[in-house]
């Protein structure tokens, strides 16, 4: 298995191909907390495995995340992958391990990729179970996938004409910057307070990483939070894990069918 993680990525998606007998993939999915439930309508589901199955990959270690690939085609007719799990940076495996995935999407042929979260809300008009389009983000891990002279260009992370399709599919569906931070601990208040003064309307702990990976190898982006609870400081109640997946199976219907419109509309 290579070091390289391009060349490990290469050999995950050759393994992918194999294994599925595809050619090529069009859409990729990751599935973050709360979101496990709102996969059932994506498509008519061609295979499935472990992730752990594949090269590079690593079982999930987080609850509320599932462990699987699944290759799915949408009502459109494209050819999806879908990820039920994802490496988390706080799980100390590395960076090119969080955007593994991306990176073996990219190199199976991926030119569209939805990435989705758990997340803390600071504004206190989306209540748990809110769906919101990240506009933008804001890294604060103190890391990035690219290594050496790798330029990338972040001005539209997320892909404007991605977030009017999901508009198309629910009009409703407010927009927001997301900020990471490394966790695995909650945010204090004071940092909730922090992200507040510097744009952030969500915090969390995943998908600005994988964000900069994806553009890296031009994907688009679409970027959904699911608001699980109100960020420390707002919230009125200690906060805690069972609370995210909680608001994920009381959103479950919601998400399906977000998740499944936009599949015939990507």
């Amino acid at each position: 298995m290579s070091d390289d993680p391009y060349a490990l990525a290469a050999e995950a998606a050759a393994e992918l191909r194999r294994r599925f007998a595809v050619d090529t993939l069009d859409l990729a999915f990751v599935l973050g907390s709360g979101w496990s439930a709102a996969a059932d309508d994506l498509g008519e589901v061609l295979g499935r495995c472990s992730l752990a199955e594949l090269p590079g990959f690593a079982a999930p270690t987080v609850v509320g995340h599932g462990g699987e690939l699944q290759i799915v085609r949408t009502a459109a007719g494209k050819l999806a992958a879908l990820f039920t799990g994802r490496t988390h940076y706080y799980e100390g495996r590395g960076v090119a391990q969080v955007v593994h995935g991306v990176r073996t999407a990219a190199a199976a042929g991926v030119r569209t990729l939805v990435l989705t979260n758990g997340c803390g809300g600071l504004n206190p008009d989306w209540a748990p179970g809110t769906a919101v389009l990240i506009r933008d983000h804001i890294n604060l891990t103190a890391a990035s996938p690219l290594v050496g002279a790798r330029f990338v260009d972040m001005t539209d992370a997320y892909a404007p004409r991605l977030r009017e399709l999901a508009r198309s599919v629910d009009p409703d569906l407010p927009d927001g910057v997301y900020v990471q931070f490394h966790g695995p601990n909650f945010e204090t208040p004071a940092e909730v307070r922090m992200a507040g003064v510097l744009g952030g309307d969500l915090v969390g702990m995943s998908t600005a990483l994988d964000t900069i990976a994806a553009r890296e190898a031009g994907l688009d982006v679409l970027g959904i939070s699911l608001v699980t609870n109100l960020a420390a400081g707002i919230s009125p109640t200690p906060l805690h894990h069972e609370e995210v997946l909680e608001a994920g199976r009381e959103a479950a219907p919601r998400l399906r069918t977000l998740l499944a419109g936009l599949a015939g509309v990507l």
